[in-house]
């Protein structure tokens, strides 16, 4: 019995320092080699990324080179050039486990089934910011069910057949946010399911400065309003983030707001007052954390989520004003 053919896509921007070895994970994978090709669609890099990608054609690396236009239409460049009946996806920073397309080829096992994701390891687990951002998202990971409504690019599987009927990724979305979660959401408005297992992983480099985590928390507020401009109905929330994440980003904006007025007695102390609870807010979080986990370095996560929330208010207020113009 022939095995399914699969495609493995990853877009490249700038990533010479964690190349080599995703490209060595996608060729180690227990998969039967003569079933599944690695695509890499360089972004327009300017650093060494192409150099370190020529190494490997030689051992079956497919190269494509395209002008800087997003990740959105790296990933369509790519399977739309692929013969895999399957099309997996992780990005440049990532590390697949061995047996990560063994694993989501094998939950194919309905026609229902449009997509299958999973979660994260981590690479740079002993420095505190990585480490806090891995289990915030690990600790969402594993209250989210096995059909979901939301799948990231950093570590899923699409039918061919489903790419195609949606028409891929939407290229709109020129910066890597946004764009997994409205191809996500396209994707079960046709009907079909959304897997999600814990135990397929990817590990990944996360950010080790905090000003260009906060950076990137500023362009995933201003991209959401993109999104939700699409899919109106999803403002409440999908399975990864909740109620939660949407009440704070208003409450940031009003502190923001006040700000200015502080040299006001009574808004002054409308101003600290928010700020405390703000700050308390990020707490129950990283106590929830702290008691999985053992660990009380991750009570750092608390300041962080809250620098975070203020990131993404002003992206979300940028990407209100922004995207109304157009």
């Amino acid at each position: 019995m022939s095995k399914i053919k699969v495609s493995i896509i990853i877009p490249v921007y700038n990533a010479e320092k964690t190349l080599e070895n995703l490209i060595e994970a996608c060729l180690n994978q227990d998969y039967p080699r003569d079933d599944l090709e690695v695509i890499l669609v360089d972004d327009g890099s300017v650093d060494r990324s192409r150099e370190i990608i020529g190494r490997y054609t030689n051992r079956g690396i497919k190269y494509i080179s395209q002008e800087n236009s997003g990740p959105a239409r790296a990933r369509n460049t790519g399977w739309k050039k692929s013969c895999g009946d399957i099309i997996c996806f992780t990005d440049a920073d990532c590390v697949p486990e061995k047996g990560w397309v063994s694993k989501l080829v094998a939950g194919y096992i309905s026609d229902e089934i449009g997509g299958i994701g999973g979660s994260y390891g981590i690479i740079n687990k002993d420095k505190i910011l990585p480490a806090c951002i891995h289990q915030e998202i690990r600790e969402r990971h594993l209250k989210m069910p096995k059909v979901v409504n939301y799948l990231g690019t950093f570590n899923v599987s699409y039918r061919r057949e489903v790419l195609e009927r949606v028409g891929g990724f939407d290229e709109s979305f020129r910066q890597a946010s946004c764009e997994d979660t409205d191809l996500s959401y396209r994707v079960i408005k046709k009907g079909y399911k959304l897997i999600f297992n814990h135990d397929i992983k990817v590990a990944h480099h996360y950010p080790e400065a905090l000003i260009k985590y906060l950076k990137h928390q500023l362009i995933h507020g201003y991209w959401r309003m993109k999104l939700y401009r699409y899919h109106p109905d999803m403002v409440k929330g999908d399975v990864y983030s909740g109620v939660f994440d949407y009440i704070q980003p208003p409450l940031f904006l009003l502190t923001l707001a006040i700000f200015p007025l502080i040299f006001i007695t009574s808004f002054k102390f409308l101003f600290f007052s928010l700020i405390s609870i703000e700050m308390l807010l990020q707490f129950p979080f990283s106590l929830k954390i702290i008691a999985r986990t053992q660990e009380k370095r991750y009570l750092f996560l608390a300041p962080i989520t809250f620098l975070r929330g203020f990131s993404r208010a002003a992206g979300m207020f940028l990407g209100v004003t922004g995207f109304k113009r157009k």
